[in-house]
């Protein structure tokens, strides 16, 4: 197809969502002929999954529960009278709790005013409202931001020297469903920790979002923490952000949640049509489908050319790798599904890795996100008759056309502005994208049981270490040596124990000689 058999396609293959102000372009998906016939009776049946999934179906059989956050922003619909109830206490709450803590209210343990908040929180709990935060933030904001999302020491520092002297004026919010969540629960210590160093009490300065009767629910209880919201049980992480788990932080930087509650709402409307060629996120999974040969074939690259939008693509990996990422479908069979996810941002990789997407393997397909509105200020010239902005939609179109020359296939949705209703509307189309594809495919986009493999192998490892502390004495012994008093085979994650003990002084550790795992020794230091 040369350059000048391109409008056609375009025009029969774009989808103007005039309500929510978003257009879908697959025309640079070579869909081949009959292949909508072919795939309509499994898309009927993926429309007939998410209608009963919205009606309450239990469609996470792993946990006996249901997927409700489409009600988050229609409580409405909910299956039973008192989850509605729930979803509207819920939302007002979360208006009257921001608008006491803007107001001075609700204030510090010093009677001072809350100017930051901190949340803490891993995941789906931290990645949603780090982009929504990073997406509709400004210098205006009525509290600044900061996320505890890792157990890393060093960048937990980090977060603190940048409060600085402000902790006294700094509101903590802990996000976790079960309260078990160790990297949640490490971070909420380590700013109890850093509270108590400023001479302040930490639960006078903390809410939890979190389930009801959980770990965290009880420690906030117990210990008279400034409120508590809940966490359903039949909201994932990864779809949490119409939640209190995104709302509450977002309602406290000063953000519009209405709207943001309103775009999701509206785009779900239109997500629920049982007609792929007017269901924006029925095209979109079908363009995965035919992309990755619906079995993963090939990665999607996210690359919004939005700075605003810089981290969409880690919120997709979540979304889309852990709905998507399946060793067994429906029925039990060995399937290995799954979408990588990667990318970062436009113009940004055209000096990065758009060299190797034009002329290297031929192994994923690009989903541009274009946004037409450039600024809300004065639009400067750098060139007669031409703006910074007009350079960053040349080279979304450049980049665009030079990747279909050379055979790779896109997708571009196009945003008016980044607004809180444009961005709760995007996030909604993707949550019923991966729904919709899951069915597809044959699989649960509801469970991941795969995390909770990670988070056991853990635990055995942390097991392992305070046995290792156990046995260590001051005289030196190899990596095997310590193994056969332990009593383990797994000397590798033994080594790799003792060589992290031992580069941090404090542990009382120490290594001598070589750090040849054959050969190093380790004791308590002498």
């Amino acid at each position: 197809m040369n350059k000048t058999d391109l409008w056609q396609p375009y025009c029969d293959n774009l989808l103007l969502c005039e309500e929510v102000g978003v257009m879908i372009d697959t025309s640079r998906i070579p869909f081949p002929d009959g292949f909508l016939a072919r795939v309509t009776p499994a898309l009927e049946r993926a429309f007939a999954a998410m209608t009963a999934l919205e009606a309450g179906a239990i469609a996470n059989p792993d946990e006996n529960r249901m997927v409700g956050h489409y009600w988050l922003r229609a409580p409405e619909l909910a299956p039973e009278a008192h989850l509605t109830r729930a979803i509207r206490t819920t939302l007002d709450r979360i208006r009257t709790f921001a608008s006491a803590v803007h107001a001075g209210t609700i204030r510090s343990e010093k009677q001072q005013q809350f100017r930051h908040v901190l949340v803490i929180g891993i995941g789906g709990s931290a990645l949603g409202p780090q982009l929504v935060a990073r997406a509709l933030g400004s210098s205006r904001d009525a509290m600044s931001v900061h996320f505890f999302d890792n157990t890393d020491p060093d960048g937990i520092d980090i977060v603190l020297d940048r409060l600085g002297d402000h902790l006294g004026q700094t509101l903590t919010v802990v996000v976790s469903k079960s309260g078990g969540t160790k990297e949640t629960r490490n971070g909420m210590l380590e700013a109890k920790a850093a509270f108590t160093r400023a001479g302040l009490t930490f639960a006078k300065h903390a809410v939890a979002v979190t389930g009801e009767g959980s770990e965290l629910d009880a420690t906030a209880r117990h210990d008279g923490w400034l409120d508590r919201f809940p966490m359903y049980d039949w909201v994932g992480g990864r779809t949490s952000e119409t939640s209190a788990v995104g709302l509450l932080p977002a309602a406290l930087q000063g953000l519009d949640i209405d709207a943001f509650l309103e775009g999701a709402k509206r785009m779900d409307t239109l997500t629920r049509q049982p007609n792929p060629t007017t269901n924006p996120a029925a095209k979109l999974a079908l363009a995965w489908l035919h992309a990755t040969g619906g079995k993963g074939e090939k990665d999607m690259v996210i690359l919004p050319y939005k700075d605003r939008l810089e981290l969409l693509s880690r919120y997709m990996q979540q979304l889309i790798m852990e709905s998507l990422g399946k060793e067994l479908d429906l029925q039990g069979n060995k399937v290995h599904q799954g979408i990588s996810v990667y990318g970062n941002k436009g113009s940004t990789d055209q000096h990065a890795y758009v060299q190797q997407l034009r002329d290297g393997t031929p192994n994923f397909f690009v989903t541009f996100i274009e946004v037409l509105a450039d600024r809300t200020g004065p639009h400067l010239e750098v060139e007669p008759g031409v703006t910074s902005g007009d350079y960053l939609t040349g080279f979304l179109q450049g980049t665009r056309q030079a990747l279909f020359e050379n055979g790779r296939e896109s997708i571009t949705l196009t945003l008016d502005d980044v607004s809180a209703f444009r961005v709760g509307a995007l996030l909604a189309l993707f949550e019923r994208t991966v729904g919709l594809y899951a069915s597809l495919v044959n699989i649960n986009a509801y469970h991941q049981p795969g995390v909770e493999a990670g988070k056991k192998a853990a635990a055995d490892v942390l097991d392992l270490q305070k046995k290792l502390m156990g046995a260590l004495t001051k005289l030196p012994r190899t990596v095997e040596e310590i193994a056969v008093t332990l009593g383990t085979s797994n000397r590798e994650v033994l080594y790799k124990i003792l060589e992290h003990l031992a580069s941090n002084p404090h542990r009382g550790v120490q290594r001598q000689g070589t750090r040849h795992p054959r050969e190093a020794r380790y004791c308590l230091m002498l």
